[in-house]
C-alpha cells in the first residue's frame, strides 16, 4: 500500500504553532502516571478544558473524550488500563450543558447527516441522550459495576456548565 504525502496545507497552522510550543516545552519530566490519580471522561466539545476546570496541569489527570462524554467499551478498556497501570484511583464522568448529543435523538442525528451530506450513518450508535442526568447516572453505574476495573476506585459524576465554568456534582 502506497503512503500518501502528509497534507501539510491542511495542518500548517497546527504544525507552525507546534514549532513555537517546542521552543518553550516544559513537560519532558512528566511520566505517564496521572499525578493526581484522576481520570476524567468528558465530551470532545472544544469549550471544555478538563484540566483547567479543576485547577490542574499537564500530567495531573488522564482525559478521555468522546461525543457526549459517554461510557463506551473503549472508555472502559482505557479506564481499566488507567486504574492498573497509570495511577488512576478516581474517575469523574463529566458531560456538559448545551451538548449536541443531548439536542436530538439518534434518528434525528442520522437523518440530519443523511439530508445534509447524503451519508447513511445508521450503522453507528451516536449515544444521544434526552435526559443528561439519567444518562450520567447510567454511565457512572456502568463504570462502578465494571468487573475488570481495579477495586477501590472512586467514581463520581458531574455536569460542566459551558456558560459559567461551574461543575455540578450529581448524586449517582
Amino acid at each position: 500500500m502506497e503512503s500518501k504525502k502528509f497534507p501539510e496545507d491542511a495542518f500548517g497552522d497546527y504544525l507552525s504553532a507546534n514549532k513555537e510550543y517546542v521552543k518553550e516545552f516544559k513537560y519532558s519530566q512528566l511520566s505517564g502516571v496521572a499525578s493526581k490519580g484522576l481520570a476524567i471522561v468528558t465530551c470532545m466539545d472544544s469549550r471544555i478544558n478538563p484540566l483547567s476546570v479543576g485547577g490542574m496541569r499537564s500530567g495531573d489527570a488522564k482525559i478521555l473524550r468522546n461525543a457526549g462524554a459517554r461510557v463506551t467499551e473503549d472508555v472502559l478498556r482505557t479506564l481499566v488500563l488507567a486504574t492498573y497501570l497509570l495511577g488512576v484511583n478516581r474517575i469523574l464522568v463529566m458531560p456538559h450543558t448545551q451538548c449536541r448529543m443531548a439536542q436530538g435523538d439518534e434518528a434525528e442525528i442520522h437523518a440530519l447527516i443523511d439530508d445534509q451530506y447524503g451519508v447513511d450513518t445508521r450503522s453507528l450508535e451516536f449515544r444521544t441522550v434526552s435526559d443528561q442526568v439519567a444518562a450520567l447516572k447510567t454511565d457512572v453505574t456502568r463504570v462502578r459495576s465494571y468487573p475488570l476495573l481495579r477495586k477501590g476506585v472512586t467514581v463520581g459524576g458531574a455536569i460542566y456548565d459551558v456558560k459559567t465554568g461551574a461543575i455540578t456534582p450529581i448524586d449517582c
